[in-house]
């Protein structure tokens, strides 16, 4: 997760970026003028996403964590964009998703300064390829650690997700997974998907679900999207239907969910596309509140997580519990929208 200002927002210079391109798509769309299509219903909790939810765990999912800190120790301590760790997680995903059945790309973008570097996109097979369900999670640490809540946890619940549905999940729709470079360098990989994409493609992605920092110790059950004062917070219409979703199968968990806007994460190059958004998150390295400590406990005044951007965030860093309510949330989330008839709207 990339630098905030100390009250959850971007940093000043993502956040002149990510309001640019919004203002750029609001313009397009307001020149076109296309009216505001209807809410579309929620996608209902069929035997898929019940299956998803009942099996995929944070636990399963923990052996891909152990991967990732092997990686960075054996790498300079980390996985940050541009260095050998982060070209040993390039491949230990592919191998991964390879490996399972899946259709795996490593695509290269533009990292700057004559530098490119590569992301890494698998896809379901047998579902529509003009109807595309999204998930992603940023691939990269911070050179000061090792990375394993920010964003290992993310990483390691989309790996088990995309294992528990299976390459060839029998689905209406193809549903891919995106872990992308340079997320800590003003989002360049997801940026540079985003920008890859043609018109068509970008119209076939119905929604974009971004996960980043699931396990903060200190940390809250927040999802991202469809709140908000503009925009740049809510993201595009339909933004809040996959919020909805995604906070409903959290609370199935057990716990009380606080929605959030948006903060320019890797959903943002896709929010400015046009594509509807959601996030999930505990927590980086603003503090919390009392409300919050008494609906989920932990330590009111205390960051939710003091390893951020840190080189103590290892395996030591990660919540369980926290990190296996957004597991299960996240697969099952996907696998509503796996069948759905149309891109959310409303």
């Amino acid at each position: 997760m990339g630098s905030r200002s100390s009250a959850g927002r971007p940093a000043h210079g993502r956040a002149g970026a990510v309001t640019a391109l919004l203002l750029g798509f609001v313009v397009a769309a307001a020149g076109c003028g296309a009216a505001e299509p209807p809410p579309t219903p929620p996608p209902p909790t069929g035997a898929l996403a019940q299956r998803l939810a009942a099996t995929a765990s944070g636990d399963a999912a923990s052996a891909h964590l152990e991967a990732l800190q092997r990686i960075a120790d054996s790498n300079g301590g980390n996985r940050a964009s541009g260095g050998p760790g982060y070209e040993r997680s390039v491949e230990h995903v592919a191998g991964v998703l390879r490996d399972a059945g899946f259709d795996v790309a490593t695509p290269s973008y533009d990292a700057g300064g004559g530098r490119e570097l590569r992301n890494v996109v698998a896809r379901t097979r047998g579902g529509d390829p003009d109807s595309v369900v999204l998930a992603g999670a940023h691939l990269d640490s911070v050179p000061e650690g090792p990375g394993i809540n920010d964003d290992g946890t993310g990483v390691a619940a989309l790996l088990e997700t995309a294992l528990r549905l299976g390459p060839e999940p029998g689905t209406r729709n193809t549903v891919a997974f995106g872990f992308w470079g340079s997320e800590e360098d003003d989002l360049q990989g997801s940026t540079g998907y985003v920008d890859a994409l043609s018109p068509d493609e970008r119209s076939a992605h119905l929604l974009y679900l971004n996960a980043d920092m699931l396990g903060s110790p200190n940390g809250g059950y927040f999802v991202q999207g469809g709140t908000g004062d503009d925009e740049e917070e809510t993201g595009p219409s339909g933004s809040a239907a996959v919020a909805g979703v995604l906070a409903e199968e959290l609370a199935a968990t057990g716990v009380t969910v606080e929605r959030i806007p948006l903060y320019g994460d890797d959903d943002a190059p896709f929010a400015a596309a046009g594509i509807p958004v959601a996030g999930a998150v505990t927590g980086d390295g603003d503090s919390k509140t009392d409300d919050q400590a008494r609906q989920w406990g932990g330590t009111a005044g205390e960051v939710y997580d003091r390893c951020y951007h840190a080189a103590c965030d290892t395996l030591g860093n990660v919540d369980p519990d926290r990190f296996d309510r957004y597991t299960r949330a996240i697969a099952a989330t996907v696998a509503r929208f796996a069948d759905a008839t149309e891109r959310p709207s409303g």
